[in-house]
């Protein structure tokens, strides 16, 4: 069974409930287990045996949040380990113009440093979910959409 783990840090519950969101669609998709995880309760042990990773955090500042890139920061231990897993990113910001796209970058970044291969989306929101403040219907969908397009992709790779 392929495994994918969503990892988030969440300050007032946005993030959280896009994390929710993307688990949703991810568990549509038929032979991939989904597990969640807050940041900090995740194992960096965790990573090399999940074939996607998705991660999540608030934006500050037009990054990803302290504890996200901790977690980050220590993955340097299974460099070339995650190479050819499915990675994809979400966000929650306080505004529009407020660092979202830089968010995601800097998530899909370090994925692409590690070689993961990057699910992106041709038709909106390009680099991953994003949403300003609490998140709304349509962007609860695009979280869903992100999570099942993640999922059939680390199906396919599987």
């Amino acid at each position: 069974m392929a495994k994918v783990l969503i990892v988030y840090d969440s300050k007032t519950g946005h993030t959280e409930k896009m994390a929710l969101a993307v688990a949703e669609g991810a568990r549509q998709v038929n032979g991939v287990e989904v597990e969640v995880k807050k940041v900090n309760q995740t194992n960096i042990e965790d990573l090399p045996n999940v074939d996607g990773i998705i991660l999540g955090s608030p934006t500050y500042y037009g990054q990803m949040s302290a504890k996200l890139k901790k977690l980050i920061d220590k993955s340097v231990k299974f460099h070339g380990k995650l190479e050819g897993k499915v990675g994809a990113a979400f966000t929650s910001s306080g505004g529009t113009a407020s660092g979202a796209e830089t968010t995601l970058l800097s998530m899909l970044q370090a994925l692409l440093v590690h070689g993961m291969i990057v699910q992106g989306r041709a038709s909106d929101k390009h680099y991953g979910a994003a949403a300003v403040g609490a998140p709304s219907k349509d962007d609860l969908k695009s979280c869903m959409d992100l999570g099942k397009k993640v999922a059939s992709l680390v199906l396919k790779l599987k």
